[in-house]
């Protein structure tokens, strides 16, 4: 393709770089990256896999936590044509060498400490850490310019593979640029904006939706490993950071910590979340506590590459249940099984149009077409339209009750238990039963120095629920299983008591 007219994603950051130079862009432990800093490092660090004899389309796996190296990497794949592969750093085992494999990854950047997890996979290392070095040389070789278009593969994403095997979703540079663009319109982004990116950067949500379209804007990012509550606290107030994201869960565990209430979290003005359903109670209670920050809703999934819909903060008051109409690039549907669009209030799946979505499951054919049957990707989620266009996430497919033949969806319970104020969190699955063939069963994380019994949270079930909605079972857990990216993990709660 003419470079004169291309469009990819090193492209993006190349313009960046050109236009906020040396500016502060991404920070991470002790080093300080300019934008010009980071777009020389990617030019050296591509041309450091060409060396290793990597060539344009060969995939990358990379095998780490959060760090400057590991965001570099990224960038330097997308500078030099190679296909990014993130692979989740809690994968071991079988997991671990199904990605790599599958892939047909060439190379895997490692991060420190994950080393032995690739004993016995055939393929070479490459210790994350080493490319400091190179991208900090000077000396070091530039990568030549591939000769890529738009449509070319910038990254294999696997999904969780809740089901089945994980499937990696193929997501080109026209994908990800599509995406930042309505990112940046739909959620507000400036320059002015001091981010701190907490959330791990081989999730999609972290990477396309926040690291990535602020760096385009000029924002000045502070990147640390994990979400650890009195670290992202501490750093707020450090740092004077003005936008921050989280999945309910890490929302929560911020709100429960002490110091929550003593930190000066003032400079917060825009904070988001997304990544799974936040519970209404909780949302009211972030922004009862944050009055000055704007809330951000962001629903979308892995392979829209991720967002699809937000509810903007002056939209907040009046639906704070919604997940927002679709953003610039997105059309979204919501029909029923037939494809035919369902009135509003009626629950139906919902489907997508866009030139953010993926082109396909890599290698997966059947995957694919029944992902796109009917001219639409099928999100796997069931929701509504309200009259004014706005939608609303009733539940995963899967994660939908099918108590005595009648459906629940088990957020409807979920939202009723959080109104408890000895509730810090919960979790509603069906679990297996010879009468009811799934038992809606609620497991639930008691706030420090609360407690309440199962009858009194049964009752307060069937206040505001029909009666085939209340928990038969009530499990009192001291946390709930989340994967790195603090996401709920609903499948292994059903695993383990089953």
């Amino acid at each position: 393709m003419d470079p004169l007219r291309r469009n990819t994603v090193g492209d993006a950051v190349n313009r960046a770089a050109r236009l906020f130079r040396n500016r502060s862009a991404l920070v991470f432990g002790g080093r300080d990256w300019s934008f010009h800093a980071l777009d020389r490092a990617a030019d050296r660090v591509a041309g450091h896999f060409a060396g290793l004899g990597l060539n344009a389309g060969d995939r990358i796996a990379a095998y780490g936590r959060n760090s400057d190296a590991y965001f570099i990497a990224w960038l330097a794949c997308v500078r030099g044509g190679f296909v990014h592969v993130p692979v989740n750093y809690a994968l071991t085992g079988e997991e671990l060498s199904y990605i790599v494999r599958q892939s047909g990854s060439r190379l895997v950047l490692t991060g420190a400490g994950l080393e032995d997890h690739l004993a016995g996979i055939d393929v070479r290392s490459l210790a994350l850490d080493e490319l400091i070095a190179v991208a900090l040389d000077p000396l070091a070789p530039h990568g030549v310019e591939p000769d890529l278009d738009d449509d070319s593969l910038a990254q294999i994403v696997y999904t969780s593979g809740t089901t089945a095997a994980p499937k990696g979703a193929m997501m080109t540079h026209k994908a990800m640029v599509s995406q930042y663009y309505s990112v940046i319109h739909n959620m507000d982004y400036a320059e002015t904006d001091r981010a701190l990116a907490a959330l791990p950067l081989y999730h999609t949500a972290q990477t396309h939706a926040f690291t990535m379209p602020q760096l385009l804007v000029g924002a000045r990012t502070i990147l640390i490993e994990a979400p650890v509550p009195d670290v992202v606290l501490r750093l707020i107030e450090q740092e004077r950071i003005t936008s921050f994201f989280a999945p309910p869960t890490v929302w929560i565990s911020l709100l429960r910590h002490p110091d929550f209430a003593t930190r000066d979290l003032s400079s917060l003005e825009k904070v988001y979340y997304g990544a799974s359903i936040m519970p209404v109670p909780v949302l009211h209670e972030l922004r009862e506590r944050l009055p000055a920050a704007r809330p951000y809703n962001c629903y979308g999934q892995t392979e829209i590459a991720p967002l699809a819909t937000v509810l903007r903060p002056e939209e907040h008051d009046a639906r704070p249940a919604s997940c927002g109409r679709p953003v610039l690039n997105v059309a979204t549907r919501v029909v029923d099984p037939d494809m035919n669009d369902v009135a509003p209030g009626t629950h139906g799946e919902i489907v997508h149009r866009s030139p953010h979505l993926m082109v396909g499951y890599w290698e997966k054919p059947a995957e694919t077409a029944e992902a796109f049957a009917g001219g639409w990707f099928h999100s796997g989620d069931v929701g509504y339209f309200d009259d004014a266009g706005y939608l609303f996430i009733v539940d995963r497919i899967r994660d939908v009750i099918n108590t005595g033949g009648v459906l629940v969806a088990s957020r409807e319970v979920e939202e009723v238990l959080f109104t408890h104020q000895a509730v810090s969190e919960v979790a509603v699955v069906g679990l297996p039963d010879d009468k009811w063939i799934e038992a809606v069963t609620a497991f639930v994380v008691l706030r420090p120095g609360h407690a309440v019994g199962e009858v009194a949270l049964q009752a307060l079930a069937r206040d505001h629920l029909a009666a085939y909605k209340v928990p038969k079972k009530v499990v009192f857990v001291d946390h709930l299983p989340r994967n790195t990216a603090g996401k709920l993990l609903k499948r292994e709660l059903r695993k383990q008591y089953s």
